[in-house]
């Protein structure tokens, strides 16, 4: 799964053209009785659909010495449910010509997949089920943790630039948990157990902590209905705990360097 920033207004732009910009009454927003916000614009231009659910929950709600916790539980997301096998949710996106994904940033956690019109209610079932019923199997625990720090080793520590990406950022915040990588310091990898992820799934996972985005050639009304019967049960959850860390003013330049094998050279400056 992917690790980054991405945000719901560069969603809706992506599907507009240049000379005709979304105006914010082309956006439908509804917010369901469990708390579940939901943002549609459609756009008839071709017969495809995007399904996004944001939830409200990244590597800024993690603490210290549980960095990679919101990673790790997007990648264990994918191990079935009571009605949906390990692995089942990407097959049968595939199955029914569609795509899918997933990613982590520092603030949120993301779901996505594009289908044909006809299909895209496939997709809204399957994320509303395993909104409720994750599995978090203990039996692929071990397994995607093993995944997870090959991924760091891969995408970070054999990879001077993102090495030092990471370095800097942790010298940049002093206390804000910006200061963590998204996908985890390889220590907190390795000591985080199962029980940390029902933990983060439980607090974090729950249509009030969650956004809905649709973009694509649908009915608003039509799609809104599809949207409730998959979600409208799920029991709004408690309010999860707010991030109240502030940054304390920087006073001076803070530098860091980083020695790795490279062809060149790379210096990076990061401003806050």
């Amino acid at each position: 799964m992917r690790s980054f920033v991405f945000w719901p207004a560069l969603f809706f732009a992506a599907f507009l053209p240049l000379s005709a910009p979304a105006q914010p009454s082309q956006v439908r927003e509804i917010v369901l009785d469990n708390g579940l916000k939901v943002l549609l614009l459609e756009s008839h231009k071709s017969p495809s659909v995007t399904f996004q659910i944001w939830y409200r929950v990244g590597s800024r709600n993690e603490q210290d010495g549980k960095s990679g916790l919101s990673h790790f539980l997007e990648h264990m997301m994918f191990k079935g449910t009571d009605k949906m096998a390990p692995e089942e949710y990407p097959r049968v996106i595939a199955k029914n010509g569609g795509r899918s994904n997933a990613f982590t940033s520092s603030d949120h956690t993301v779901y996505f997949a594009t289908m044909s019109r006809e299909k895209i209610g496939i997709a809204i079932e399957m994320e509303a089920d395993r909104m409720a019923n994750a599995r978090l199997d203990g039996g692929y625990f071990e397994q995607e943790k093993k995944v997870i720090m090959e991924e760091r080793r891969l995408r970070t520590e054999d990879n001077p630039v993102s090495a030092l990406a990471e370095v800097t950022g942790a010298v940049a915040y002093t206390v804000h948990p910006y200061r963590r990588p998204v996908i985890g310091w390889m220590g907190d990898i390795q000591s985080l157990s199962r029980e940390d992820l029902q933990k983060h799934y439980q607090t974090y996972y729950a249509p009030n902590n969650a956004f809905i985005v649709m973009v694509g050639d649908f009915s608003s009304d039509e799609i809104l209905e599809k949207i409730r019967a998959a979600f409208g049960s799920i029991p709004r959850g408690p309010e999860p705990p707010k991030v109240e860390v502030r940054e304390p003013p920087q006073r001076g330049e803070r530098r860091v360097s980083l020695k790795k094998e490279a062809e060149l050279p790379f210096l990076l400056f990061y401003y806050h």
